[in-house]
């Protein structure tokens, strides 16, 4: 796709930024996987500098699912960083798109969301997105207000913009293509209804995943097929989660959701290696970068890393709770590590006492299975207040007690 922009190519071009475009270039690209052509993303800078009138930073994200994690945020702390230097963030709820499916990745044909499934999930994104975003400095669209008015003779003129061909050059079509997957034709318009998403809003910068490069660049083409100044695309890293290996997916359940509790929250953040916490500095902290690399030299000449590592878990568990909730969380969290109780267990009653341990652990949903429960037993992983169970034939009598299995598992319980 071509990257000539021609209004942009109007805009006297200095040999010298300014503090502010310099700043403002820094910020745009920390942390930034590409940010393509940045020559063009200069010269929007230079003009909303001398204009005073905000880019136009576009976000689509498709309501496949009610609940977003901290992977997802990493694109929208990108967009918060450009709104923090007065720029207006587009969140785009891809109401349409959802209908189609995004093939982004994938190496079949995704199922396409029902209305009632986009509605429901939709209903708390913005919600969500907003413990991120500057409410002030957000303008949330729908893309079914300009595609569902498109109509079948607009998405014939809009398909003739691309060629199958170049189509085809999308890497996961190129793969299902030569192993002979099934292709549907509707996997063709997802792309080119994200693109014409572009045109609609006359963006001037779309943010993405990786993954979504080939859908941005599409974008940039529409814009330029229909005389547009086209967008500048910025690509984020995808997050890796918990586990350090996969990227952070419900699926995959290595994932910390943004409504998580805080104390969750919290110790899941501590959970992740001293390795991957740095890469977590770069997309998930607000701190500048030289504070972060002075962490870095600190713990590279001997500091217990696991202070940098408080430092971004209450960063974060702030973020979406507030500061005494983080305070009160790490509180918690050496109350778990010195063994103690924590505050935040669930109660609940049950009968049938006297009952095996295992019946027992299963009853108070801290084990998927009485089996599991006795292995965990054997491996002297369970503790009824606070003494550890080395008896799997043990039946436990009525009695009010704290159950707990492995360390971060408890329920307070009263037995009947």
């Amino acid at each position: 796709m071509s990257s000539n922009t021609p209004a942009a190519a109007e805009q006297p071009s200095s040999p010298a930024l300014s503090d502010g475009v310099r700043h403002a270039l820094e910020v745009s690209l920390r942390g930034c996987s590409e940010l393509l052509p940045q020559g063009d993303w200069i010269k929007k800078l230079q003009r909303a500098e001398a204009t005073g009138q905000p880019l136009r930073i576009k976000l689509g994200l498709d309501p496949t699912a009610p609940d977003l994690h901290l992977g997802h945020t990493v694109v929208m702390n990108k967009m918060r960083q450009l709104q923090d230097l007065g720029h207006t963030v587009i969140f785009l709820v891809g109401d349409f798109t959802s209908m189609i499916g995004d093939p982004s990745g994938r190496n079949s044909t995704r199922p396409p969301l029902t209305r009632e499934q986009i509605e429901a999930n939709a209903q708390t994104y913005y919600a969500q997105a907003r413990l991120v975003l500057d409410e002030s400095k957000t303008e949330v669209r729908y893309n079914s207000e300009w595609s569902d008015p498109l109509g079948a003779r607009g998405l014939i003129q809009l398909a003739s913009r691309y060629t199958v061909a170049r189509m085809l050059e999308r890497d996961d079509f190129t793969k299902r293509y030569a192993s002979q997957t099934p292709i549907s034709v509707h996997e063709f318009l997802y792309p080119l209804m994200q693109g014409y998403d572009s045109v609609a809003l006359k963006s001037d910068i779309e943010l993405g995943g990786t993954d979504q490069k080939f859908n941005l660049l599409m974008g940039r083409h529409l814009q330029q097929e229909y005389g547009q100044e086209p967008q500048c695309i910025l690509t984020m890293p995808l997050l890796e989660g918990l586990d350090g290996v996969e990227k952070m997916s419900k699926s995959k359940n290595n994932y910390i959701a943004i409504t998580e509790p805080a104390n969750s929250m919290f110790a899941k953040v501590l959970s992740i290696s001293d390795e991957q916490m740095w890469k977590w500095f770069e997309l998930l902290s607000f701190r500048p970068l030289s504070e972060i690399a002075q962490l870095k030299a600190e713990v590279a000449g001997g500091r217990n890393p696991k202070d940098a590592k408080v430092l971004l878990a209450k960063e974060i568990t702030t973020r979406f709770h507030s500061a005494a909730a983080a305070e009160a969380a790490e509180a918690d969290f050496n109350n778990r590590a010195r063994g103690g109780i924590p505050d935040d267990i669930p109660e609940l009653a049950l009968s049938g006492a006297p009952m095996p341990i295992g019946n027992l652990l299963k009853a108070a949903g801290l084990v998927a299975s009485t089996g599991e429960g006795l292995r965990m037993v054997d491996g002297g992983g369970v503790r009824i207040d606070g003494t550890v169970v080395s008896d799997r034939g043990l039946k436990v009598e009525a009695a009010t007690m704290v159950l707990q299995v492995g360390k971060r598992k408890f329920a307070r319980v009263t037995l009947s």
